[in-house]
């Protein structure tokens, strides 16, 4: 609590202050510069602050890089006029948090939140305060969830590319889902689709009773100038001459 009372002079009564304390979803408090000047416990905790004193009077939201990259600091600036902001799956890295910010390491890869950021008015209409609650919808290791996708791709990957289909495999939306494979494995779900496929028809091509073109049916896939280029950049040779390599 002392840490709360600490701000008082700041012009923030004691009483709204014991309120935010107790607010049971995470809460930050800035100044109409953009500098915070409260969180409480439930933010500390579910943002992996490690200090509130390297926090408090430090962090500016309107200089955040994640917020920036995000595309959303306009939006949030907006709570300056006197409007309530919604930010609907804000979904922020944690490994940017862990670069830019003094958080905890943790097996984290997103979290994904709404927030909404409405004004302190003062009596004379003036906003010199704006609060922002944070409802923490999901928080991603990141390995249950490209498990669950990668193990569709598998059984999938005759049938054509479908982000929509993978990601709801992953129980996850589409962009996030695109947003953690990548972060997770370093390349989109469709370049691992495309990965697999490829391999399955090196496989295939071994089998000498096929000709080249019965190969790629059997992947589902029409033997055409694209499929025969996209092969030699995968594998680094044609599909023939990979047969040769492989038969000798």
């Amino acid at each position: 609590m002392s840490n709360w009372n600490e701000h008082a002079n700041m012009g923030i009564p004691e009483c709204m202050m014991k309120l935010f304390e107790s607010f049971p979803y995470p809460i930050q408090i800035f100044s109409s510069d953009g500098t915070v000047r409260m969180i409480n416990d439930a933010a500390l905790e579910m943002i992996g602050i490690k200090s509130r004193e390297k926090h408090v009077g430090y962090y500016n939201v309107f200089e955040d890089p994640i917020v920036q990259k995000l595309g959303v600091t306009g939006q949030i600036r907006q709570v300056l006029t006197g409007r309530t902001v919604y930010l609907t799956d804000f979904t922020a890295s944690y490994e940017d948090m862990i670069r830019y910010f003094d958080v905890r390491e943790r097996d984290l890869k997103l979290i994904n939140s709404d927030i909404t950021c409405f004004p302190l008015i003062k009596k004379d209409g003036k906003v010199e305060y704006f609060a922002a609650v944070f409802i923490f919808k999901n928080v991603y290791t990141g390995k249950e969830e490209i498990s669950r996708g990668k193990q569709y791709i598998k059984t999938h990957w005759k049938e054509p590319f479908d982000a929509d289909k993978i990601a709801q495999a992953a129980f996850l939306s589409k962009s996030h889902f695109t947003k953690l494979f990548k972060m997770h494995t370093g390349i989109t779900p469709y370049e691992y689709y495309i990965n697999y496929k490829i391999n399955k028809l090196k496989e295939i091509l071994l089998d000498t009773n096929l000709s080249v073109s019965q190969a790629f049916e059997a992947c589902n896939m029409s033997y055409n100038g694209h499929s025969a280029r996209l092969f030699k950049e995968r594998v680094g040779v044609t599909p023939s001459e990979y047969r040769k390599l492989h038969n000798k």
